[in-house]
Order: structure tokens, then sequence, then C-alpha cells
């Protein structure tokens, strides 16, 4: 079975972009969060890549 990134539908905050790249990379969603927040102010660019990944992403298949 292989790994696909999709934004989550159950424990988004906003869009599902940080929970899905967590489930994707197998690590907590708060960290992933962090790092934006960081990547926001340090860098200025969080907030440009967390629209792209949101614009790109696919949302996660139902489950049924």
């Amino acid at each position: 079975m292989t790994k696909k990134l999709y934004r989550v539908r159950k424990g988004k905050i906003i869009a599902g972009v940080c929970g899905g790249l967590a489930k994707y990379f197998d690590v907590s969603p708060k960290v992933v969060r962090w790092l934006f927040v960081l990547m926001f102010f340090a860098f200025s660019s969080g907030l440009m890549v967390y629209i792209i990944l949101m614009i790109f992403m696919r949302k996660e298949p139902k489950a049924h």
C-alpha cells in the first residue's frame, strides 16, 4: 500500500493541510502547525506555502 498526501477531514483546524502532512510523515499535527507558524514569522512564507498546498492537495477520500 502506497502513502498518499491528502488534506485530512477529521481533526482539521482550517483546511486540513497540516494534519495531512503530519499523517503522511507520521508526526504530530502540532509539530507541523508550529513549523508553519515559525515559517510565517521567520521567512514570511508560511502563509503562502499553506495556501498553495491548500489549493493543490486533494481532500482525503470519505470513509464508507
